[in-house]
C-alpha cells in the first residue's frame, strides 16, 4: 500500500508470521487506531505505538482508545488487525504542506489594505 489513506478500513488476511510482521509494520506507520482481534476472541482498539520482534516473545503495545495504561499483546495472540480508525495523516503529504506554506507566505507579502500603507 503506497498511500496512507488507502489503509483506512483495511483488514488484511494474515496467513503466516511473515504477513503478520508486515501488517504490524504497516500498523505501526499508520496514524489512526487499529482493532486487534486475539485468538481468545477479545478485541482491543487503540493506537499502535511500539512493536518488538527482535525479542524472545515478540509483542506490540497499543494505547487503548478508551484510555488507561498501554496494553501489551504478543504476536502469537494476534488473529487479525483491522485499520479501523481515521488516518489522521492521510492527505498530509510534504507537497500539501509546501503548498500551504507558500500560500501563507504569499498572503503575508500582500498589502493588508491598511490605509497607512497606501503611500498617500
Amino acid at each position: 500500500m503506497s498511500e496512507r489513506g488507502a489503509r483506512e478500513g483495511w483488514t488484511p488476511a494474515i496467513t503466516d508470521g511473515e504477513i503478520l510482521t508486515d501488517v504490524i509494520e504497516q500498523a505501526f506507520d499508520y496514524r489512526g487506531d487499529i482493532t486487534i482481534a486475539t485468538r481468545d476472541g477479545t478485541r482491543r482498539v487503540g493506537y499502535l505505538f511500539n512493536r518488538r520482534r527482535d525479542v524472545a516473545v515478540p509483542f506490540i503495545q497499543i494505547l487503548p482508545v478508551a484510555g488507561g495504561d498501554p496494553e501489551t499483546i504478543t504476536y502469537a495472540e494476534i488473529q487479525s488487525i483491522a485499520f479501523t480508525g481515521r488516518d489522521t495523516a492521510a492527505g498530509n503529504s510534504y507537497a500539501a504542506w509546501l503548498k500551504r506554506k507558500e500560500s501563507a507566505r504569499a498572503a503575508a507579502e500582500t498589502p493588508s489594505g491598511d490605509p497607512s500603507s497606501a503611500g498617500a
